[in-house]
């Protein structure tokens, strides 16, 4: 007689404990227990216990190959879910062997558990541990299947509620109450004021400041003071939500015809082919709008245009605007805009590239390149990779919530009747449209952040801390990312004979970039170092670059000139008629301003439940390598954030974006 010792762990979350009677059988490669009632006596698997129970077996049951769980209701009448954070197997022969769970268990299910040493496909020697897992593929790709969401888009989970989500996927109850009680106060607070359905323009820009009573802080008060500053304009290219436009411009475009005697001041004295020569040059355009027209917000329609923007990059490293095109076709009725010009004439075009801004931003750098390609990531590992397999276990933490929070923006923010669509320009239409555009264009250099900043000529700009402190994320992740993988690929044929991993990026390859051979996208791996650099990149994506997209919403667009979510007036047509009566009418109405504020508070802020990057409360490895490196991982992530707080404390405007105790796992808000 032999005994090996369960240790049932029961997850800390909201309910989930259970009076159901749970069985557990234990499978190995030379014997399987029977099945063991796991009598919970006065204590029960109450939130957050621990209960060890001896299993007696006739002989050793070999190498454990899989813990199989059981629940039926208690008495046959009582029964609720069980969440199981995971069982620690004790065996006779003196290893400790960790089975990984972090699932709901129904009543009358079974959940076969893998250890925690992770496996590639072919390492599964075991027949009945190879059946286990093509069988755990199998029923997850009945659970995850891919839908067509729009034409020409990339393709997402086949739920139409949250709540249909398997359990596992879903918000923990804190977040979700923490999300749903937020939106409500929020909305609750505009309707009291009577803010949120006044169709009035505003008196003056400074009568903003009646919303703020609270909520102010430094960045805030920063851009409240600076908003309409060419300094402060130029240096959101670099550090503000979108820092993903600007480009060094060596050549002007065809339809950009700015001449010397334009901007002979700004340059002082110099010509536009001596600092191009010099790398000074820079341009924002934003074509992928040309020809959109613009939503209906409040039974008014609003107007979209396709800027140029022309930057000089001075001495003094500032970045300035030196030329502004509001549309994309030349002539006397698209006049371009100067610093020299009126004053109203000069702050009315840098309005309207803020609300290009806010369009591009929101759609393609915002919505495609995290959120969707998040959740295409996600079902592809769900589908594919199997709890054992080493991706798998490396991708968990940056999977988390995002197909819950995806379906709940598709519902509630770009539906038909969505925040987004009733109360921004870029809304309905137009949004469908220039999402379409957006993943026609889409790249994976644009995705690699060293290539992307290559591409667009920007290793030498001064004061770029989107750069600078993503770059040194990028590579912490590709260090931590390149020795994992490393560990369990030992050289490229491990890859390359790897069926699971070549189906994981074949469906990302196909339903997420279209199967598009021009977006760059490996469609299969045949070497190591290509397969370490994507994953890398799906990492960053879904951490580092949705905080720096993501978390600065309310910052930047809360004083709303800054960053206006529709724009009232076209565009003007000729120079020296504008006036602040004209700004102000051309500006969102009241409730629009608010309203858009109020989303901009709501998808910026932080919740309870959330998961710095590098920290994951399921235990998913046991083996000393992976274990190390998640250390090695955590210590360099820590380093990195007291370098960037050191840094910080001598800006005028701290950069806090891309400080990994700021970056959360994954595209959870």
């Amino acid at each position: 007689m032999v005994i090996y010792t369960v240790t049932a762990h029961t997850g800390q979350r909201l309910l989930a404990g259970t009076s159901s009677c749970i069985y557990i059988q234990l499978h190995g490669t030379e014997a399987k227990s029977d099945e063991h009632y796991l009598k919970q006596g006065y204590q029960g698997f109450w939130q957050g216990s621990e209960q060890a129970f001896d299993i007696h077996c006739k002989e050793s049951l070999g190498e454990l190959i899989s813990v199989n769980l059981y629940s039926k209701p208690f008495m046959g009448l009582l029964y609720d879910q069980w969440f199981c954070d995971k069982i620690l197997v004790n065996t006779p022969e003196g290893d400790k062997i960790l089975f990984p769970c972090y699932s709901w268990l129904e009543c009358h299910e079974r959940l076969a558990l893998r250890p925690a040493k992770a496996s590639l496909v072919f390492q599964e020697i075991n027949p009945i541990a190879h059946k286990q897992r093509i069988r755990q593929r199998e029923e997850q790709q009945k659970l995850f299947r891919w839908r067509v969401y729009a034409e020409g888009t990339p393709q997402v989970i086949d739920y139409d509620t949250a709540l249909t989500l398997p359990a596992e996927v879903r918000f923990s109850f804190t977040k979700e109450t923490e999300f749903y009680s937020s939106a409500g106060a929020q909305l609750a607070v505009l309707k009291l004021t009577g803010l949120a359905d006044c169709r009035r323009s505003w008196e003056s820009i400074s009568q903003l400041e009646v919303i703020f009573c609270e909520n102010r802080n430094k960045t805030f008060e920063y851009i409240r003071e600076h908003w309409d500053e060419d300094e402060f304009f130029g240096y959101q290219f670099l550090n503000g939500l979108n820092p993903m436009m600007i480009q060094r411009c060596s050549k002007l475009p065809g339809n950009f015809p700015v001449t010397d005697d334009m901007v002979k001041g700004s340059l002082r004295g110099s010509s536009l082919k001596q600092e191009m020569k010099k790398g000074n040059i820079f341009l924002s355009d934003y074509k992928m709008l040309d020809e959109l027209v613009g939503n209906v917000v409040n039974g008014r329609q609003q107007y979209l245009t396709a800027p140029l923007v022309l930057l000089y990059c001075d001495p003094y490293g500032m970045m300035l605007p030196i030329a502004i095109q509001l549309r994309q076709k030349p002539g006397q009725e698209n006049p371009i805009f100067l610093p020299a010009d009126s004053k109203d004439d000069w702050k009315l075009a840098k309005i309207f590239v803020r609300n290009a801004e806010f369009a591009v931003h929101e759609v393609d750098f915002h919505l495609l390149r995290t959120h969707l390609l998040a959740e295409v990531f996600t079902v592809a590992t769900l589908r594919n990779l199997p709890s054992p397999h080493p991706l798998y276990k490396l991708l968990f933490p940056h999977i988390r919530y995002t197909l819950q929070i995806n379906i709940m923006a598709r519902n509630q923010l770009i539906s038909k009747d969505g925040a987004i669509s009733t109360y921004a320009g870029v809304g309905g239409e137009s949004l469908a449209k220039l999402l379409k555009r957006a993943t026609a264009s889409l790249t994976y250099s644009a995705l690699c952040l060293p290539d992307n900043i290559s591409e667009r000529g920007l290793e030498n700009v001064p004061y770029f801390y989107y750069r600078d402190d993503g770059m040194k994320l990028w590579n912490i992740i590709n260090k931590f990312v390149g020795a994992f993988l490393s560990y369990y690929y030992q050289c490229d044929a491990d890859v390359q004979k790897d069926t699971e991993l070549q189906d994981w990026i074949s469906e990302i390859f196909t339903n997420g970039f279209l199967g598009r051979d021009g977006s760059g996208i490996p469609s299969s791996f045949q070497t190591v170092n290509k397969l370490v650099k994507f994953v890398t990149m799906v990492i960053f994506t879904v951490s580092a670059q949705h905080a720096a997209l993501n978390n600065g919403q309310f910052d930047f667009g809360s004083w709303m000139p800054n960053y206006p979510t529709a724009l009232r007036k076209p565009p003007p047509k000729v120079k020296g008629q504008t006036t602040e009566e004209i700004i102000l009418e051309t500006l969102p109405d009241v409730s629009t301003t608010v309203n858009g504020m109020a989303i901009l508070k709501l998808l910026s802020k932080d919740c309870a439940d959330r998961y710095p990057l590098g920290q994951c409360p399921e235990n998913l490895h046991d083996e000393d390598v992976p274990c190390k490196l998640l250390e090695d991982f955590q210590k360099d992530l820590g380093e990195l954030s007291d370098l960037i707080e050191e840094r910080n404390k001598k800006l005028e405007l701290p950069y806090t974006y891309l400080s990994p105790k700021n970056v959360d796992n994954s595209v959870a808000i």
